[in-house]
Order: structure tokens, then C-alpha cells, then sequence
């Protein structure tokens, strides 16, 4: 197994926490990181997967066992199930952006508004990863993966992964641990040949982001840079020289809230249906009907509210720290908060607790956080 000196956990992840692991593994292929795996569980060691370390908030102490480094690249292309589909086979260590450009160049759509996005191909499936109407659900065929209960290698459909928003059966959600302990190996994307030509968004969210109308054409290229601008914009694309992206991007969910919750909110708070609202079809027949008609039925539908709405809303504006704390809110955008230089994952789970007890004593919703933690606790 391909054991390497470890280094400090702050040294890679984006957010720039945590300790230094007791051992450390890089796995440069597929074989080998199933190699990993099945020694580390044989051992019963603790153990972390990491990849590009951008959804990690790691706490301040020595982590005590072994941290899986997966290295492993590659696109393989396949037919798609039509003729203007491909699918791409993709290693889970390729890194995620350079498959969007990459699939940008081949002119091949379906991810291109997900540029940006910093981590690794394998991690996109395990919270769904999104951006401005497009989700990773809406191209993933399958996964290759093994699970930890077995060490059995599979090759898993998308539909049995329990995609949702920002989930999946294999998200380590805070306070709880997965409904399917597993490791993905590779990821099966289908996008649709459209090559290098302008044509018109479909996607009511990624037009209004872009500034665009409904006939208005574009190219794969523009929408690439147009979204990576934005990005840019808002500290959301990883920059070495600028502490806003010093982060694990946005740090809270967008909550999902009954509808009637929603109403109590206030009209300015934005809001996205996670369902379409249908008008029911109800038939009777002739010999049935009375004259009066029955009342439609109930339908509890949920919605999804902006987190960094309400934590703005709150009164916690852009660049907000607690006195003494070299953590604080990015200075671009309040739901990513940012380490500022040489802050503790203590210091930053402070400001996460507070931010969740003002919006809970404004508001009465509590966020939840989007990252994995690793030995922390809010």
C-alpha cells in the first residue's frame, strides 16, 4: 500500500483545518485505493477519505487514524444511449472542474453551469453536487463503488442512490452517519453532443443568473466563463491570494421548509418550490355526480428558502467576525465562511454557532451545516 508521510489536514483542505493524521495513503489508481480501503477496514482503523478537501471542516486535533488521499484520473469515452449522448467515465480523484472544461472543449453539455466547483469527481455524487439549475442527478448514470460492510466492488444506478438535494445515501450528514457506507471508485456522466454552437438555455435559474432572456444563444464556452465570473465574484473559485475562498464554500444549506413554515417567513426572503404546483385532474363519473364538487386534496409541499438571506436578514453582514476571531463571513458573500488566516477549526466553529442562534431566534429555523465534520462539534 503506497504510504506517504502525513501532513496537517489544514494543509489540504480548503478551508485550512485540522491536524495532522497518524498515517497517510495515496491511492494513484482505482486498484489501489480498493486495496486501501479493504486493509484499513480488515484493520478496523479509523479512517477519511479525502479528495480535494473543499467540503471538509476538520477540527484542531491530531486525527487519530488513517486519511486516504484518492489520486486516482482518467475520462473514459462511451456511447450514449442516443445519438447525440456520450458518456464519460471518470476516475473519482480527476478533479471536478477539469472535467467541466474539458467536457466544454469536447462540446459536450450538461455541466458546464457547474464550472468552478472546486473537489474531486468522486465527491459530486455524494451530495449532489449543483450550481444554477443544473445538479449532478440530472446526467449521472451510474457509480462504481465499494462498500464498506462487504469490501465488495459494484456497479451502482444513479436511481439507487437516494439523490436529493445536496444528498445522497452516501453523505456523512452532521449528527448522523450514511444509510450506505461506501467509497465511490468512478462516475458515469451522459451529456448531449451539442458542439461548439450558440443556442438558447433552457434553464429559467441559469439564465437569470447569466442575464439572460428566453431566445437569447450562447455557447458551452460562454456559459463556462460567464459562471466561473460569477463565481469569481462571490469568492467561490479557489484563489490563493484571497481569504474569501478560504472556505468550504457555503458553509449552510438552503433550508427545506413546509410550505406553510415558508409563509411565515417574510415576502422579500427568497423562495424555490422543490415540486411543481399541478392543477389535480379529477374525474366522476356522470352517473356519480351529485352537482357538488368534492374538495381538492391536501397536498404538503415543500419549499426552499435562502440561507444566506436569512443570515444577512439576521443582522450579519459581509465580513462579519466575532471580536478577537480570525474567522469571519466572506467579505462577498454571507453564507461562506472563511478562514482569514491561521484560524482555528475552534474559532470557526464559534462563528457557525453563532450564525445558526441569530437566524434560529430571528427566524425559528435552525441551519444546518453543508460540509462533513470530522471531529467537530456546533
Amino acid at each position: 500500500m503506497p504510504e506517504v508521510p502525513p501532513v496537517p489536514l489544514s494543509q489540504l483542505t480548503t478551508l485550512r483545518t485540522g491536524g495532522i493524521p497518524a498515517r497517510m495513503v495515496e491511492a494513484s489508481t482505482s486498484d489501489e485505493l480498493v486495496a486501501a480501503l479493504r486493509d484499513v477496514w480488515a484493520d478496523g482503523d479509523r479512517w477519511l477519505v479525502l479528495g480535494g478537501g473543499s467540503n471538509l471542516f476538520a477540527g484542531d486535533d491530531e486525527f487519530d487514524g488513517t486519511v486516504i488521499r484518492v489520486r486516482s484520473t482518467g475520462i473514459d469515452e462511451l456511447p450514449g444511449s442516443q445519438p447525440e449522448t456520450v458518456r464519460l467515465r471518470v476516475q473519482a480523484g480527476h478533479d471536478w472542474d477539469a472535467l467541466v472544461a474539458e467536457t466544454v472543449v469536447r462540446g459536450y453539455a450538461g455541466i458546464e453551469a457547474m464550472s468552478g466547483i472546486p473537489g474531486t469527481v468522486g465527491a459530486a455524487p455524494v451530495q449532489n453536487v449543483g450550481a444554477y439549475g443544473q445538479e449532478i442527478v440530472q446526467t449521472l448514470v451510474e457509480v462504481e463503488l465499494i462498500d464498506e460492510s462487504t469490501g465488495d466492488v459494484s456497479t451502482v444506478p444513479a436511481s439507487d442512490l437516494g439523490l436529493g438535494f445536496r444528498t445522497s445515501v452516501l453523505k456523512h450528514h452532521y449528527g448522523s452517519v450514511p444509510d450506505r457506507p461506501a467509497v465511490i471508485l468512478s462516475v458515469t456522466l451522459e451529456l448531449e453532443r451539442v458542439g461548439a454552437a450558440e443556442r438558447p438555455l433552457a434553464g429559467e435559474q441559469l439564465r437569470s443568473a447569466l442575464g439572460l432572456g428566453p431566445d437569447e444563444a450562447v455557447s458551452l464556452r460562454w456559459i463556462r466563463d460567464h459562471v466561473l465570473a460569477t463565481r469569481a465574484r462571490k469568492g467561490m473559485v479557489l484563489d490563493d491570494e484571497d481569504p474569501d475562498t478560504w472556505s468550504a464554500g457555503s458553509f449552510f444549506q438552503n433550508a427545506i421548509v413546509s410550505e406553510g413554515f415558508a409563509r411565515t417567513l417574510p415576502d422579500e426572503c427568497p423562495r424555490w418550490p422543490m415540486s411543481p404546483v399541478l392543477d389535480p385532474i379529477r374525474v366522476i363519473p356522470l352517473a356519480a355526480f351529485d352537482g357538488v364538487l368534492p374538495p381538492p386534496p391536501v397536498e404538503r409541499r415543500e419549499v426552499k428558502v435562502s440561507a444566506a438571506w436569512l443570515i444577512e436578514h439576521a443582522g450579519l453582514s459581509r465580513g462579519f467576525r466575532l471580536p478577537g476571531s480570525r474567522a469571519g463571513l466572506s467579505t462577498k458573500h454571507t453564507l461562506a465562511l472563511t478562514n482569514r488566516g491561521e484560524a482555528s477549526a475552534a474559532e470557526i466553529a464559534q462563528l457557525a454557532r453563532f450564525v445558526q442562534q441569530r437566524v434560529h431566534a430571528e427566524f425559528g429555523l435552525l441551519l444546518q451545516p453543508e460540509p462533513v465534520l470530522i471531529d467537530v462539534e456546533l
